[in-house]
Protein backbone atom coordinates (compact mmCIF):
# COMPACT_ATOMS: atom_id res chain seq x y z
CA UNK A 1 0.00 0.00 0.00
CA UNK A 2 2.90 2.52 0.81
CA UNK A 3 4.43 2.37 -2.96
CA UNK A 4 0.49 3.11 -3.71
CA UNK A 5 0.29 6.11 -1.40
CA UNK A 6 3.76 7.36 -2.42
CA UNK A 7 2.63 6.97 -6.52
CA UNK A 8 -0.58 9.13 -5.64
CA UNK A 9 1.98 11.67 -3.40
CA UNK A 10 4.04 11.87 -6.92
CA UNK A 11 1.23 12.67 -9.13
CA UNK A 12 -0.58 15.08 -7.05
CA UNK A 13 2.94 16.98 -6.72
CA UNK A 14 3.23 16.75 -10.08
CA UNK A 15 6.53 14.60 -9.48
CA UNK A 16 4.99 11.98 -12.45
CA UNK A 17 1.48 12.31 -14.61
CA UNK A 18 -1.51 11.37 -13.13
CA UNK A 19 -3.58 8.63 -14.61
CA UNK A 20 -6.20 10.76 -16.08
CA UNK A 21 -6.46 14.57 -16.25
CA UNK A 22 -9.25 16.76 -17.20
CA UNK A 23 -8.20 19.84 -18.60
CA UNK A 24 -9.50 23.50 -19.60
CA UNK A 25 -12.76 23.33 -17.48
CA UNK A 26 -13.67 24.89 -14.59
CA UNK A 27 -14.48 23.13 -10.80
CA UNK A 28 -17.66 23.87 -8.64
CA UNK A 29 -15.94 24.49 -5.06
CA UNK A 30 -19.06 23.55 -2.85
CA UNK A 31 -17.17 25.34 0.17
CA UNK A 32 -17.19 28.16 -1.46
CA UNK A 33 -19.47 28.32 -4.01
CA UNK A 34 -16.93 29.43 -6.86
CA UNK A 35 -16.18 28.04 -10.24
CA UNK A 36 -12.80 27.32 -10.52
CA UNK A 37 -10.59 27.50 -13.39
CA UNK A 38 -8.75 24.22 -13.21
CA UNK A 39 -6.96 20.76 -14.47
CA UNK A 40 -8.45 17.99 -12.23
CA UNK A 41 -5.86 15.06 -12.13
CA UNK A 42 -7.22 11.60 -10.67
CA UNK A 43 -5.39 8.23 -9.97
CA UNK A 44 -6.31 5.06 -8.59
CA UNK A 45 -9.62 5.93 -7.62
CA UNK A 46 -8.97 9.20 -6.18
CA UNK A 47 -8.62 12.86 -7.28
CA UNK A 48 -5.44 13.84 -6.85
CA UNK A 49 -4.57 16.96 -7.97
CA UNK A 50 -6.54 20.25 -8.37
CA UNK A 51 -6.48 24.58 -8.58
CA UNK A 52 -3.24 23.83 -11.43
CA UNK A 53 -2.19 22.54 -14.22
CA UNK A 54 -1.18 18.84 -14.20
CA UNK A 55 0.08 16.30 -17.14
CA UNK A 56 -1.58 12.77 -17.67
CA UNK A 57 -1.05 9.72 -19.37
CA UNK A 58 -4.72 10.48 -20.65
CA UNK A 59 -6.01 13.91 -20.90
CA UNK A 60 -9.47 14.92 -21.77
CA UNK A 61 -10.76 18.25 -23.04
CA UNK A 62 -13.26 19.40 -21.49
CA UNK A 63 -12.93 23.43 -22.04
CA UNK A 64 -15.43 25.61 -21.46
CA UNK A 65 -17.39 23.21 -19.00
CA UNK A 66 -17.93 22.11 -15.45
CA UNK A 67 -16.97 19.61 -13.21
CA UNK A 68 -19.59 18.80 -10.13
CA UNK A 69 -19.37 15.95 -7.63
CA UNK A 70 -21.09 12.59 -8.45
CA UNK A 71 -24.80 13.04 -7.07
CA UNK A 72 -26.34 10.57 -4.64
CA UNK A 73 -29.54 9.35 -4.20
CA UNK A 74 -29.99 9.00 -0.88
CA UNK A 75 -32.74 7.07 -0.63
CA UNK A 76 -34.78 4.84 -3.21
CA UNK A 77 -36.11 0.91 -3.53
CA UNK A 78 -34.84 -0.11 -6.74
CA UNK A 79 -37.02 -2.70 -7.70
CA UNK A 80 -39.78 0.35 -7.89
CA UNK A 81 -37.31 0.93 -11.23
CA UNK A 82 -38.54 -2.65 -12.21
CA UNK A 83 -34.84 -3.59 -13.96
CA UNK A 84 -32.53 -5.38 -11.78
CA UNK A 85 -29.67 -3.69 -10.20
CA UNK A 86 -27.53 -4.06 -13.06
CA UNK A 87 -29.44 -2.42 -15.48
CA UNK A 88 -30.55 0.14 -13.15
CA UNK A 89 -26.77 0.96 -12.82
CA UNK A 90 -26.36 1.32 -16.79
CA UNK A 91 -29.64 3.45 -16.84
CA UNK A 92 -29.32 5.82 -14.17
CA UNK A 93 -25.17 6.41 -13.50
CA UNK A 94 -24.65 8.09 -16.91
CA UNK A 95 -26.73 10.47 -15.81
CA UNK A 96 -24.76 11.74 -12.97
CA UNK A 97 -25.88 9.17 -9.88
CA UNK A 98 -22.82 8.00 -8.77
CA UNK A 99 -23.98 6.16 -5.35
CA UNK A 100 -27.33 4.94 -4.39
CA UNK A 101 -28.39 3.92 -1.38
CA UNK A 102 -31.17 1.54 -1.36
CA UNK A 103 -33.33 -0.33 0.35
CA UNK A 104 -34.36 -3.52 -0.95
CA UNK A 105 -37.52 -4.00 1.26
CA UNK A 106 -39.55 -4.55 -1.73
CA UNK A 107 -37.86 -7.39 -3.14
CA UNK A 108 -36.92 -8.39 1.11
CA UNK A 109 -40.93 -8.42 1.83
CA UNK A 110 -41.01 -11.06 -0.76
CA UNK A 111 -38.62 -13.35 -0.72
CA UNK A 112 -36.99 -12.35 3.18
CA UNK A 113 -32.91 -12.53 3.24
CA UNK A 114 -32.72 -14.13 -0.23
CA UNK A 115 -33.73 -11.03 -1.97
CA UNK A 116 -31.38 -8.78 0.64
CA UNK A 117 -28.38 -11.35 -0.62
CA UNK A 118 -29.20 -10.82 -4.47
CA UNK A 119 -28.82 -7.48 -4.15
CA UNK A 120 -25.38 -7.38 -1.41
CA UNK A 121 -24.00 -9.91 -4.55
CA UNK A 122 -25.72 -7.36 -7.36
CA UNK A 123 -24.24 -3.65 -5.52
CA UNK A 124 -20.67 -6.27 -4.93
CA UNK A 125 -20.40 -6.55 -9.37
CA UNK A 126 -21.63 -2.50 -10.17
CA UNK A 127 -19.45 0.07 -11.39
CA UNK A 128 -21.80 2.61 -9.83
CA UNK A 129 -21.14 2.20 -5.53
CA UNK A 130 -25.02 0.73 -4.52
CA UNK A 131 -24.94 1.18 -0.34
CA UNK A 132 -27.69 -1.17 1.15
CA UNK A 133 -29.62 -0.49 4.38
CA UNK A 134 -30.96 -3.64 6.17
CA UNK A 135 -34.88 -3.44 5.92
CA UNK A 136 -36.25 -3.00 9.02
CA UNK A 137 -39.60 -3.20 8.60
CA UNK A 138 -40.32 -6.62 7.09
CA UNK A 139 -43.38 -7.04 7.36
CA UNK A 140 -44.06 -3.45 7.62
CA UNK A 141 -47.62 -4.21 9.87
CA UNK A 142 -49.30 -6.54 11.48
CA UNK A 143 -52.51 -5.01 9.04
CA UNK A 144 -51.23 -7.20 5.90
CA UNK A 145 -49.77 -10.35 4.74
CA UNK A 146 -46.38 -10.69 3.74
CA UNK A 147 -43.94 -13.27 1.66
CA UNK A 148 -41.42 -13.46 4.66
CA UNK A 149 -40.72 -11.94 8.21
CA UNK A 150 -37.12 -10.47 8.95
CA UNK A 151 -36.90 -10.34 12.71
CA UNK A 152 -33.43 -8.54 14.16
CA UNK A 153 -31.41 -12.32 14.06
CA UNK A 154 -32.10 -12.46 10.60
CA UNK A 155 -30.62 -8.59 9.89
CA UNK A 156 -27.39 -8.64 12.47
CA UNK A 157 -25.51 -11.18 10.09
CA UNK A 158 -25.65 -8.17 7.11
CA UNK A 159 -24.42 -5.81 9.18
CA UNK A 160 -20.89 -6.01 8.77
CA UNK A 161 -21.00 -6.59 4.89
CA UNK A 162 -18.93 -4.08 3.20
CA UNK A 163 -21.81 -2.60 1.10
CA UNK A 164 -24.25 -2.02 3.93
CA UNK A 165 -24.32 1.16 5.88
CA UNK A 166 -27.12 0.35 8.60
CA UNK A 167 -31.14 0.29 9.11
CA UNK A 168 -33.28 1.30 6.51
CA UNK A 169 -36.80 3.31 6.83
CA UNK A 170 -37.88 2.92 9.93
CA UNK A 171 -41.65 3.23 8.64
CA UNK A 172 -43.71 1.59 12.14
CA UNK A 173 -43.11 4.83 13.61
CA UNK A 174 -46.26 4.20 15.81
CA UNK A 175 -44.58 1.00 16.70
CA UNK A 176 -41.55 3.19 17.89
CA UNK A 177 -43.45 5.59 19.99
CA UNK A 178 -45.43 2.88 21.51
CA UNK A 179 -42.32 0.68 22.59
CA UNK A 180 -43.41 -2.29 20.82
CA UNK A 181 -40.74 -4.89 21.55
CA UNK A 182 -39.40 -5.99 18.24
CA UNK A 183 -39.00 -2.54 17.23
CA UNK A 184 -37.31 -1.46 20.03
CA UNK A 185 -34.89 -5.05 19.30
CA UNK A 186 -33.62 -3.64 15.92
CA UNK A 187 -33.43 -0.15 16.77
CA UNK A 188 -31.12 -1.56 19.74
CA UNK A 189 -29.18 -3.48 17.62
CA UNK A 190 -28.02 -0.35 15.43
CA UNK A 191 -27.33 2.16 17.66
CA UNK A 192 -23.96 2.22 16.31
CA UNK A 193 -24.74 2.68 12.59
CA UNK A 194 -27.13 5.34 10.79
CA UNK A 195 -31.22 4.29 11.25
CA UNK A 196 -32.67 6.08 8.50
CA UNK A 197 -36.52 7.37 9.28
CA UNK A 198 -39.44 7.40 7.83
CA UNK A 199 -42.44 9.51 9.51
CA UNK A 200 -45.04 10.65 7.45
CA UNK A 201 -46.81 13.72 9.33
CA UNK A 202 -45.37 12.93 12.54
CA UNK A 203 -44.06 15.90 14.63
CA UNK A 204 -44.58 17.50 18.19
CA UNK A 205 -43.33 15.25 21.14
CA UNK A 206 -44.29 12.18 19.31
CA UNK A 207 -41.35 12.89 16.57
CA UNK A 208 -39.08 13.65 19.96
CA UNK A 209 -39.45 10.29 21.03
CA UNK A 210 -39.10 8.75 17.72
CA UNK A 211 -35.62 10.55 17.36
CA UNK A 212 -34.62 9.77 20.74
CA UNK A 213 -34.00 6.23 19.59
CA UNK A 214 -31.50 7.77 17.30
CA UNK A 215 -33.27 8.09 13.85
CA UNK A 216 -31.33 10.67 11.99
CA UNK A 217 -33.08 10.76 8.52
CA UNK A 218 -36.56 11.46 6.84
CA UNK A 219 -37.77 11.59 2.83
CA UNK A 220 -41.04 11.74 4.14
CA UNK A 221 -42.12 15.62 4.50
CA UNK A 222 -44.66 16.71 2.40
CA UNK A 223 -44.37 20.53 3.56
CA UNK A 224 -42.01 23.22 4.62
CA UNK A 225 -43.30 23.61 8.17
CA UNK A 226 -42.98 19.85 8.92
CA UNK A 227 -39.75 19.57 7.23
CA UNK A 228 -37.99 22.48 9.22
CA UNK A 229 -39.46 21.51 12.82
CA UNK A 230 -37.41 18.07 11.75
CA UNK A 231 -34.53 19.70 11.03
CA UNK A 232 -34.60 21.80 14.09
CA UNK A 233 -34.92 18.34 15.89
CA UNK A 234 -31.91 17.25 14.13
CA UNK A 235 -32.89 15.51 11.22
CA UNK A 236 -31.32 15.20 7.53
CA UNK A 237 -34.31 15.93 5.34
CA UNK A 238 -34.46 13.62 2.16
CA UNK A 239 -36.27 15.85 -0.22
CA UNK A 240 -38.11 13.42 -2.35
CA UNK A 241 -39.01 13.85 -6.25
CA UNK A 242 -40.07 10.65 -7.62
CA UNK A 243 -42.36 9.09 -10.46
CA UNK A 244 -45.63 9.18 -7.36
CA UNK A 245 -44.00 10.96 -4.39
CA UNK A 246 -43.44 14.70 -5.48
CA UNK A 247 -42.20 16.83 -2.49
CA UNK A 248 -39.64 19.19 -4.40
CA UNK A 249 -42.02 22.10 -5.24
CA UNK A 250 -43.16 22.07 -1.71
CA UNK A 251 -39.37 21.59 -0.01
CA UNK A 252 -37.79 24.23 -2.15
CA UNK A 253 -38.11 27.30 0.13
CA UNK A 254 -35.15 25.19 2.35
CA UNK A 255 -32.97 24.54 -0.24
CA UNK A 256 -31.06 27.78 1.08
CA UNK A 257 -27.17 28.17 1.10
CA UNK A 258 -28.07 28.05 5.06
CA UNK A 259 -29.97 25.00 5.22
CA UNK A 260 -28.38 22.62 2.75
CA UNK A 261 -25.98 21.35 5.00
CA UNK A 262 -28.96 19.27 6.54
CA UNK A 263 -30.69 18.38 2.77
CA UNK A 264 -29.82 15.83 0.39
CA UNK A 265 -31.98 14.47 -2.59
CA UNK A 266 -34.01 11.14 -3.18
CA UNK A 267 -36.30 9.71 -5.85
CA UNK A 268 -38.08 6.89 -4.23
CA UNK A 269 -38.52 6.17 -6.95
CA UNK A 270 -38.21 6.55 -10.81
CA UNK A 271 -39.01 4.31 -13.49
CA UNK A 272 -37.38 3.90 -16.42
CA UNK A 273 -40.09 6.03 -18.61
CA UNK A 274 -39.39 9.26 -16.51
CA UNK A 275 -35.76 8.46 -16.39
CA UNK A 276 -35.80 8.82 -20.43
CA UNK A 277 -38.29 11.65 -20.74
CA UNK A 278 -36.91 13.68 -17.49
CA UNK A 279 -33.86 12.56 -16.15
CA UNK A 280 -32.73 11.34 -12.41
CA UNK A 281 -31.32 13.77 -10.18
CA UNK A 282 -29.90 16.44 -12.54
CA UNK A 283 -34.05 16.36 -13.44
CA UNK A 284 -34.03 17.45 -9.93
CA UNK A 285 -31.51 19.94 -10.25
CA UNK A 286 -32.78 21.27 -13.09
CA UNK A 287 -35.83 22.16 -11.94
CA UNK A 288 -34.83 23.53 -9.01
CA UNK A 289 -31.83 26.28 -10.31
CA UNK A 290 -35.02 27.08 -12.97
CA UNK A 291 -37.84 28.15 -9.43
CA UNK A 292 -34.81 30.50 -8.50
CA UNK A 293 -32.73 28.02 -5.84
CA UNK A 294 -29.13 28.82 -5.66
CA UNK A 295 -27.10 26.34 -7.70
CA UNK A 296 -24.92 26.09 -4.53
CA UNK A 297 -27.77 24.77 -2.63
CA UNK A 298 -29.04 22.16 -4.87
CA UNK A 299 -25.39 20.56 -5.49
CA UNK A 300 -24.19 20.81 -2.39
CA UNK A 301 -27.34 18.37 -1.51
CA UNK A 302 -26.64 16.44 -4.53
CA UNK A 303 -23.50 15.40 -3.28
CA UNK A 304 -21.53 16.78 0.16
CA UNK A 305 -24.72 16.82 2.32
CA UNK A 306 -25.82 13.83 1.03
CA UNK A 307 -22.59 12.37 2.04
CA UNK A 308 -22.23 13.61 5.13
CA UNK A 309 -25.47 12.06 6.25
CA UNK A 310 -24.75 8.80 5.45
CA UNK A 311 -21.31 8.69 6.75
CA UNK A 312 -19.71 8.46 3.48
CA UNK A 313 -16.81 10.55 4.41
CA UNK A 314 -14.45 10.31 0.87
CA UNK A 315 -17.02 11.57 -1.59
CA UNK A 316 -18.97 14.77 -2.29
CA UNK A 317 -16.22 17.50 -2.95
CA UNK A 318 -13.84 17.53 -6.39
CA UNK A 319 -11.01 18.07 -3.76
CA UNK A 320 -7.40 16.19 -3.66
CA UNK A 321 -7.95 13.00 -1.93
CA UNK A 322 -11.85 12.36 -2.30
CA UNK A 323 -12.90 9.46 -4.31
CA UNK A 324 -12.93 10.60 -8.14
CA UNK A 325 -16.92 10.31 -8.43
CA UNK A 326 -17.14 12.90 -10.79
CA UNK A 327 -19.90 14.84 -13.46
CA UNK A 328 -19.06 16.41 -16.05
CA UNK A 329 -22.04 19.27 -17.08
CA UNK A 330 -22.37 21.74 -19.66
CA UNK A 331 -23.37 24.39 -17.04
CA UNK A 332 -24.76 24.17 -13.45
CA UNK A 333 -27.96 25.46 -14.69
CA UNK A 334 -28.90 22.93 -17.28
CA UNK A 335 -27.27 20.32 -15.87
CA UNK A 336 -26.71 18.27 -19.05
CA UNK A 337 -24.55 15.55 -18.41
CA UNK A 338 -21.54 14.29 -20.98
CA UNK A 339 -18.98 12.63 -19.28
CA UNK A 340 -18.85 10.72 -15.72
CA UNK A 341 -16.29 8.98 -14.16
CA UNK A 342 -17.23 6.67 -11.02
CA UNK A 343 -14.24 5.73 -8.65
CA UNK A 344 -11.62 7.06 -11.41
CA UNK A 345 -13.50 4.85 -14.44
CA UNK A 346 -14.82 6.50 -16.98
CA UNK A 347 -18.46 5.54 -17.59
CA UNK A 348 -18.79 4.08 -21.04
CA UNK A 349 -20.93 0.83 -22.45
CA UNK A 350 -17.40 -1.46 -22.21
CA UNK A 351 -17.23 -0.39 -18.40
CA UNK A 352 -20.84 -1.99 -17.76
CA UNK A 353 -19.80 -5.03 -20.17
CA UNK A 354 -17.02 -6.20 -17.29
CA UNK A 355 -19.59 -6.60 -14.64
CA UNK A 356 -20.18 -10.47 -13.76
CA UNK A 357 -24.18 -11.06 -14.22
CA UNK A 358 -25.76 -12.30 -10.71
CA UNK A 359 -28.28 -15.16 -11.13
CA UNK A 360 -31.96 -13.87 -10.79
CA UNK A 361 -34.04 -14.86 -7.52
CA UNK A 362 -37.56 -14.83 -7.01
CA UNK A 363 -38.68 -16.37 -10.32
CA UNK A 364 -41.60 -18.71 -8.96
CA UNK A 365 -43.31 -16.07 -6.41
CA UNK A 366 -46.67 -15.31 -7.57
CA UNK A 367 -48.52 -17.95 -5.78
CA UNK A 368 -52.32 -16.27 -5.97
CA UNK A 369 -54.95 -18.62 -6.30
CA UNK A 370 -57.36 -18.21 -9.58
CA UNK A 371 -60.09 -15.62 -8.85
CA UNK A 372 -63.13 -15.68 -10.51
CA UNK A 373 -65.48 -12.52 -11.14
CA UNK A 374 -67.75 -12.53 -8.44
CA UNK A 375 -65.16 -12.58 -6.12
CA UNK A 376 -64.93 -8.68 -6.65
CA UNK A 377 -68.70 -8.60 -6.12
CA UNK A 378 -68.81 -9.24 -2.09
CA UNK A 379 -69.72 -6.00 -1.11
CA UNK A 380 -72.90 -6.08 0.55
CA UNK A 381 -75.12 -3.01 -0.20
CA UNK A 382 -74.86 -0.43 2.71
CA UNK A 383 -77.82 2.47 2.54
CA UNK A 384 -75.13 4.82 4.27
CA UNK A 385 -72.00 5.97 3.55
CA UNK A 386 -69.15 3.85 2.27
CA UNK A 387 -65.49 4.08 2.73
CA UNK A 388 -63.45 5.26 -0.46
CA UNK A 389 -59.73 5.67 -1.00
CA UNK A 390 -59.06 9.03 -2.32
CA UNK A 391 -56.02 9.52 -4.58
CA UNK A 392 -54.09 12.74 -4.62
CA UNK A 393 -51.97 13.45 -8.13
CA UNK A 394 -48.53 13.16 -7.14
CA UNK A 395 -48.82 11.76 -3.31
CA UNK A 396 -48.85 8.63 -1.79
CA UNK A 397 -50.95 9.67 0.75
CA UNK A 398 -54.74 8.71 0.24
CA UNK A 399 -57.43 10.85 1.90
CA UNK A 400 -60.14 8.58 3.77
CA UNK A 401 -63.15 9.91 2.09
CA UNK A 402 -67.21 8.67 2.54
CA UNK A 403 -69.76 8.56 -0.14
CA UNK A 404 -73.17 7.48 -0.77
CA UNK A 405 -73.09 4.78 -3.46
CA UNK A 406 -75.32 3.20 -5.60
CA UNK A 407 -76.67 -0.02 -5.44
CA UNK A 408 -76.33 -2.99 -8.15
CA UNK A 409 -78.53 -5.22 -7.24
CA UNK A 410 -77.76 -6.32 -3.67
CA UNK A 411 -74.33 -4.92 -4.16
CA UNK A 412 -72.53 -1.74 -3.56
CA UNK A 413 -72.13 -0.81 -7.08
CA UNK A 414 -68.97 2.10 -9.03
CA UNK A 415 -70.14 5.72 -9.50
CA UNK A 416 -68.11 6.39 -12.90
CA UNK A 417 -69.56 10.22 -12.80
CA UNK A 418 -68.00 10.55 -9.23
CA UNK A 419 -64.92 8.89 -10.57
CA UNK A 420 -65.11 5.66 -8.23
CA UNK A 421 -64.58 2.07 -9.10
CA UNK A 422 -63.64 -0.79 -7.01
CA UNK A 423 -60.33 -1.38 -5.54
CA UNK A 424 -58.80 -5.32 -4.48
CA UNK A 425 -55.97 -6.62 -2.84
CA UNK A 426 -55.40 -10.97 -3.17
CA UNK A 427 -52.65 -12.23 -1.28
CA UNK A 428 -50.07 -13.66 -3.61
CA UNK A 429 -47.43 -15.49 -1.29
CA UNK A 430 -49.61 -18.33 -1.06
CA UNK A 431 -49.87 -17.99 2.66
CA UNK A 432 -53.55 -17.65 2.92
CA UNK A 433 -55.65 -16.83 0.36
CA UNK A 434 -56.84 -13.58 1.76
CA UNK A 435 -59.12 -11.48 -0.84
CA UNK A 436 -60.55 -8.03 0.19
CA UNK A 437 -62.66 -5.32 -1.34
CA UNK A 438 -63.18 -1.78 -1.62
CA UNK A 439 -63.63 1.91 -3.55
CA UNK A 440 -61.13 3.95 -4.74
CA UNK A 441 -61.31 7.58 -6.06
CA UNK A 442 -58.96 9.33 -8.49
CA UNK A 443 -58.03 7.18 -11.56
CA UNK A 444 -60.31 8.16 -13.79
CA UNK A 445 -61.44 4.81 -15.40
CA UNK A 446 -64.17 4.39 -17.41
CA UNK A 447 -63.83 1.18 -18.64
CA UNK A 448 -61.50 -1.94 -17.72
CA UNK A 449 -59.10 -2.84 -14.89
CA UNK A 450 -55.10 -2.41 -14.14
CA UNK A 451 -53.48 -4.67 -11.71
CA UNK A 452 -50.36 -5.45 -10.98
CA UNK A 453 -47.91 -7.55 -8.40
CA UNK A 454 -46.18 -4.23 -7.81
CA UNK A 455 -47.88 -3.17 -3.84
CA UNK A 456 -45.92 -2.01 -1.27
CA UNK A 457 -45.02 -2.99 1.16
CA UNK A 458 -46.03 -6.87 1.03
CA UNK A 459 -46.62 -6.61 -2.81
CA UNK A 460 -49.57 -8.49 -3.34
CA UNK A 461 -51.74 -8.41 -6.07
CA UNK A 462 -53.87 -5.20 -6.27
CA UNK A 463 -56.32 -4.45 -8.89
CA UNK A 464 -58.76 -1.26 -9.48
CA UNK A 465 -61.36 -1.53 -12.45
CA UNK A 466 -64.78 -0.27 -13.46
CA UNK A 467 -65.91 -4.16 -14.45
CA UNK A 468 -65.58 -7.75 -12.62
CA UNK A 469 -64.96 -9.31 -15.47
CA UNK A 470 -61.74 -7.51 -16.32
CA UNK A 471 -60.57 -7.29 -12.65
CA UNK A 472 -60.50 -11.12 -12.57
CA UNK A 473 -59.09 -11.43 -16.12
CA UNK A 474 -56.36 -8.86 -15.02
CA UNK A 475 -55.57 -10.62 -11.57
CA UNK A 476 -55.45 -14.16 -13.38
CA UNK A 477 -53.15 -13.03 -15.74
CA UNK A 478 -50.73 -11.47 -13.54
CA UNK A 479 -50.28 -15.01 -12.28
CA UNK A 480 -49.38 -16.56 -15.87
CA UNK A 481 -46.70 -13.59 -16.88
CA UNK A 482 -45.62 -14.54 -13.03
CA UNK A 483 -45.83 -10.94 -12.41
CA UNK A 484 -45.90 -7.23 -13.53
CA UNK A 485 -48.62 -4.74 -14.42
CA UNK A 486 -51.68 -6.02 -16.69
CA UNK A 487 -54.12 -3.49 -18.27
CA UNK A 488 -57.43 -5.29 -19.39
CA UNK A 489 -60.47 -3.55 -21.37
CA UNK A 490 -63.92 -5.25 -22.52
CA UNK A 491 -62.15 -8.35 -22.22
CA UNK A 492 -59.12 -8.64 -23.48
CA UNK A 493 -55.52 -7.60 -22.47
CA UNK A 494 -54.34 -4.33 -23.86
CA UNK A 495 -51.10 -3.74 -22.04
CA UNK A 496 -48.87 -5.98 -20.04
CA UNK A 497 -45.13 -6.26 -18.49
CA UNK A 498 -43.94 -9.33 -17.21
CA UNK A 499 -41.80 -8.77 -14.18
CA UNK A 500 -40.50 -12.30 -12.98
CA UNK A 501 -37.83 -11.18 -10.30
CA UNK A 502 -40.03 -11.59 -7.22
CA UNK A 503 -43.44 -9.63 -9.27
CA UNK A 504 -41.41 -6.47 -9.20
CA UNK A 505 -38.28 -6.51 -12.01
CA UNK A 506 -37.49 -7.06 -15.33
CA UNK A 507 -35.22 -9.15 -16.83
CA UNK A 508 -34.89 -7.23 -19.75
CA UNK A 509 -33.14 -4.78 -20.63
CA UNK A 510 -34.28 -0.90 -19.38
CA UNK A 511 -34.43 0.21 -23.19
CA UNK A 512 -37.41 -2.34 -23.41
CA UNK A 513 -39.10 -1.69 -20.19
CA UNK A 514 -38.70 1.99 -20.96
CA UNK A 515 -40.61 1.30 -24.59
CA UNK A 516 -43.22 -1.40 -22.46
CA UNK A 517 -43.90 1.27 -20.14
CA UNK A 518 -45.06 3.76 -22.58
CA UNK A 519 -47.27 1.53 -24.30
CA UNK A 520 -48.65 0.44 -20.94
CA UNK A 521 -49.29 4.17 -20.16
CA UNK A 522 -51.45 4.62 -23.50
CA UNK A 523 -53.75 1.41 -22.66
CA UNK A 524 -54.62 2.92 -18.98
CA UNK A 525 -55.18 6.50 -20.78
CA UNK A 526 -57.22 4.17 -22.94
CA UNK A 527 -59.43 3.69 -20.24
CA UNK A 528 -59.82 6.83 -19.18
CA UNK A 529 -57.06 7.03 -16.42
CA UNK A 530 -56.37 10.84 -15.83
CA UNK A 531 -52.87 10.20 -13.40
CA UNK A 532 -49.69 10.94 -14.99
CA UNK A 533 -48.49 7.97 -13.59
CA UNK A 534 -51.16 5.34 -12.90
CA UNK A 535 -48.96 2.20 -11.82
CA UNK A 536 -47.22 3.45 -9.68
CA UNK A 537 -49.75 5.34 -8.05
CA UNK A 538 -51.79 2.16 -7.78
CA UNK A 539 -48.51 0.19 -6.25
CA UNK A 540 -49.43 2.83 -2.71
CA UNK A 541 -52.29 1.98 -2.23
CA UNK A 542 -51.88 -0.71 -0.30
CA UNK A 543 -49.37 0.45 1.54
CA UNK A 544 -50.99 0.36 5.70
CA UNK A 545 -47.94 3.47 6.89
CA UNK A 546 -48.75 6.38 4.41
CA UNK A 547 -51.97 7.92 6.10
CA UNK A 548 -54.82 8.07 5.78
CA UNK A 549 -57.06 5.29 4.50
CA UNK A 550 -55.35 2.30 2.52
CA UNK A 551 -56.59 -1.58 1.69
CA UNK A 552 -54.52 -4.53 2.40
CA UNK A 553 -55.09 -8.09 1.43
CA UNK A 554 -56.54 -8.50 5.26
CA UNK A 555 -59.02 -5.15 4.80
CA UNK A 556 -59.19 -1.58 4.63
CA UNK A 557 -56.94 0.17 6.93
CA UNK A 558 -57.26 3.47 8.86
CA UNK A 559 -53.84 4.53 9.07
CA UNK A 560 -54.77 7.12 11.67
CA UNK A 561 -55.76 4.42 14.11
CA UNK A 562 -53.58 1.91 12.95
CA UNK A 563 -56.59 -0.54 12.68
CA UNK A 564 -58.29 -2.55 10.10
CA UNK A 565 -61.91 -0.94 9.77
CA UNK A 566 -63.50 -3.70 7.53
Amino acid sequence: MSEALERLIDQGVGREPAEIVLKGGRFFDLVTGELVASDIAISGGRIVGTCGDYQGREEIDVTGRVIVPGFIDTHLHIESSLVTPHEFDRCVLPLGVTTAICDPHEIANVLGTEGIQYFLDSAMETIMDIRVQLSSCVPATHLETSGADLPVERLIPFRNHPKVIGLAEFMNFPGVVNKDPICLAKLDAFQDGHIDGHAPLLRGKELNGYLATGIRTDHECTSAGEALEKIRKGMHILVREGSVSKDLQALMPLITERLSPYLALCTDDRNPLDIAEQGHLDHMIRTAIAAGVEPLAIYRAASISAARAFGLRDRGLVAPGWRADLVVIDSLEDCRVGIVFSAGRRVTDALFAERRPVEPVGLDSVKARKVRAADFGRLPYNEGETPVLGVLPGKIITEHRRYRLPAEGNQTGVDLDRDIIKVAVIERHGVNGNHANGFVQGFGLKKGAIASTVGHDSHNICVVGAGDEDMALAVNRLSEIKGGFVVVEDGKVTGEIALPVAGLMSLEPYESVRDTLHHLRQAAFALGATLEEPFLQLAFLPLPVIPHLKISDRGLVDVDRFMLIG
